[in-house]
């Protein structure tokens, strides 16, 4: 590939030159073969002084790289950041960028090393970011569960800056893979109420937070509601779904004493009520408490 780059700044370069030494030799002027050639040599010079202190043919040839060669090329780079490093092993911006590059390849675990070298370098106000950058690395190492020596980055985090986005999210996911519902939605709503109107995590969290509370609401009480039901019935007995719905519910929870006595106390209701009592016959029979 760099043969042809060459090959073609070549063939430029030719073109150039024959367009800008023509009209001089073209000319009758005393001398003119020295005028053309010495702008011939001024030429070549400039590009080439322009190709070695300014040209990178690496770049022009790089959009006709598959994903695979340019896979490579990231990977290279990393490793010439990963060898800069070990010889300067106290730059704290340069460890970070080695584990974002890390886990830019999917390299999790040795993004979490990068970051774990940086934490201790980084100054104060900045080290909250880093430890949660260690923590989530951490965590996608161990395929997305938050592992003890993340949650404890995370809360280190959170312990240098308590509005750390991401540490409070990630620890809510760690509340909530201990069932601990209570701490992960509160964590989470605060980080909701905290994030931009157009945070493109913001739906994301959203749902998340919908589930755990559809998974943490307690179940409905029946036996509650049945009772209700019935003392309901008791202040306005003129309610003949009400009784059905009564007697139906008895029946479901196993106590057909009481749906026979729900079914007697309906009939008082509706005495002398010929369609209402027919219909409460036919419910009887249809729940098998009566032949």
């Amino acid at each position: 590939m760099n043969i042809a780059v060459v090959l073609i700044f070549a063939a430029i370069a030719a073109v150039a030159l024959a367009f800008a030494c023509w009209p001089l030799w073209r000319g009758n002027r005393p001398g003119r073969a020295v005028l053309t050639a010495s702008l011939a040599l001024l030429m070549i010079a400039i590009a080439a002084g322009a190709y070695i202190f300014v040209g990178r043919p690496d770049l022009a040839t790089r959009s006709f790289e598959s994903p695979e060669e340019k896979m490579k090329d990231s990977r290279a780079l990393v490793t010439t950041l990963a060898w800069e490093m070990r010889q300067n092993p106290g730059d704290p911006r340069g460890w970070y960028l080695l584990g974002r590059s890390y886990l830019d390849l999917g390299d999790a675990q040795d993004a979490a090393v990068a970051f774990k070298r940086a934490v201790p370098l980084t100054p104060p106000k900045d080290r909250p970011a880093m430890l949660s950058n260690y923590g989530e690395a951490l965590m996608l190492a161990a395929g997305g569960a938050v592992t003890p020596d993340a949650e404890a980055a995370f809360r280190d985090a959170l312990a240098g800056d308590p509005k750390d986005i991401k540490a409070r999210v990630y620890l809510g996911q760690a509340f909530a893979q201990r069932r601990d519902a209570a701490h992960a939605l509160e964590l989470w709503r605060s980080v909701l109420a905290d994030a931009p109107p157009d945070a493109p995590w913001r739906g994301e969290l959203i749902n998340r937070i919908a589930l755990l509370e559809g998974l943490s609401e307690p179940p409905p009480n029946v036996k509650a509601m049945v009772a209700g039901l019935a003392a309901r019935l008791k202040q306005s007995p003129n309610d003949m779904q009400g009784w059905q719905r009564l007697v139906k519910s008895y029946v479901v929870l196993g106590e057909p004493d009481k749906a026979r006595e729900a079914l007697a106390d309906a009939r008082r209701a509706f005495a002398g009520h010929q369609a209402e009592l027919m219909q409460l016959d036919l419910e009887a029979r249809a729940l098998k408490l009566e032949k």
